[in-house]
């Protein structure tokens, strides 16, 4: 034990991302294992806040669209996750939501794809990716089919029906990752368009967009882009597909949306994708958190991000191997994404006793218990002591008490 705490001091002590550990609101003793559902306060985020509310809107009110160029964060915030996702810049703008982005994207990629009606997706994908082609499914009548295969089937069920493929790159729950570019390569060969979710994968994997030769990709910022709940998200269209044309045909994607036209005319770049007015606030947040993530090297976030998680596995099977735990994210580090997950039937009680001790991670029905490897502020320190709670907690049966049976709202 001592010969392994050595060297996990040696690693926290070598560690090129260690600084900016400091750069972030963190409460004493607590271990945050989740930010791969929500990402830590970036401590620049607090005074942003502070200039963007009191000064630019307190003070400058109507003025700042154009004086704190709030008009322009939209593709400002985008350019700039472009450098984290492999688009250039122009091909990516921040708005609305994941949600409402997969929309966007779905019906843009259809709009190219005139006589084929088959959205396809993978079972077991996140639910609100699988409930987006279900409402434009139904939306559409007869006109948009909506199916879902097996994981393992769906390069398979590819063929010239397909009008378009939505992914996620790295799963919700498993942590497993999408090989993007040779999936891309495999639906362009019948024809097939893909739509990509990199919320489980920007800022924590590298994603090169452009060489995999993708089409369109959403993603969320509130993850481990550390833009704050409920942050704005971003669609990415590359270049090519820029004459592609949304449902969501809103006044800031109109070609000239201060002119008040009466028709519709949609702007000629990524700016067609906007929908609504931009929402200034989060995307202040936001801003903070890609600034923070873009002085750092991702190559080195993900060497850590697979340290981190090597350890927490190697530490499971030895602390807490007789316990019941199920390792069900891949065992190749090539394969996982930024967190770790294991199945037990107690899952969610434990992870309601793990939190009153201070370290949180998540529950995924019916019975995950998710890991977030974030390496800007967590440390191989830190995964030893968290699963040294963790055994703690079953050594005693800490989790078997009835408050910790009662399903919360958020799990």
């Amino acid at each position: 034990m001592n010969a392994a705490l050595h060297e996990v001091e040696q690693l926290d002590a070598q560690d090129p991302l260690r600084q900016f550990r400091d750069e972030f609101a963190l409460k004493d003793g607590m271990i945050y294992l989740d930010g791969n559902s929500l990402g830590a306060l970036p401590k620049v985020t607090l005074a942003r806040m502070e200039t963007t509310i009191r000064e630019e809107w307190g003070e400058g009110l109507i003025t700042s669209w154009l004086g704190a160029d709030w008009v322009n964060a939209p593709r400002r915030v985008g350019d700039k996750i472009a450098r984290l996702i492999g688009a250039k810049a122009g091909e990516v703008i921040v708005a609305d939501s994941t949600s409402v982005n997969i929309f966007k994207a779905l019906t843009a990629a259809l709009s190219l794809q005139e006589g084929r009606k088959i959205l396809l997706t993978e079972q077991t994908n996140f639910p609100t990716d699988v409930y987006m082609m279900q409402g434009l499914a139904s939306f559409a009548g007869t006109g948009v089919d909506c199916l879902a295969v097996g994981p393992d089937e769906v390069i398979g069920r590819l063929n010239e029906d397909v009008a378009v493929l939505l992914l996620t790159q790295v799963h919700y729950k498993t942590g497993q990752v999408r090989d993007m570019a040779e999936v891309t390569r495999r639906a362009h060969e019948v024809g097939a368009l893909v739509v990509w979710d990199l919320s489980h994968s920007a800022g924590a994997i590298e994603v090169d967009l452009n060489t995999a030769n993708a089409d369109f990709a959403v993603g969320c910022g509130y993850k481990f882009l550390n833009g704050g709940p409920g942050a704005p998200a971003y669609l990415f269209a590359a270049e090519r597909h820029h004459h592609a044309q949304p449902v969501l045909s809103g006044w800031f994607g109109h070609a000239r949306p201060f002119d008040f036209e009466e028709d519709y005319d949609a702007a000629g770049g990524i700016e067609r994708f906007l929908c609504g007015t931009p929402s200034v606030l989060g995307m202040a947040a936001l801003e903070c958190g890609i600034d923070l993530m873009l002085r750092a090297d991702i190559a080195e976030i993900r060497r850590k991000s697979v340290s981190l998680a090597e350890l927490f596995i190697e530490r499971m099977e030895n602390r807490c191997g007789d316990f019941g735990f199920e390792l069900v994210s891949p065992a190749d580090s090539a394969l996982r994404g930024s967190q770790v997950a294991y199945a037990h039937p107690q899952g969610y009680e434990m992870m309601q006793a793990l939190k009153a001790h201070d370290v949180i991670g998540d529950f995924r029905a019916p019975d995950i218990m998710r890991f977030g490897m974030t390496p800007l502020y967590l440390r191989h320190s830190d995964i030893i002591e968290a699963i040294e709670r963790l055994r703690a907690i079953c050594i005693d049966r800490e989790w078997d008490r009835p408050e910790y049976r009662i399903r919360a709202a958020v799990t």
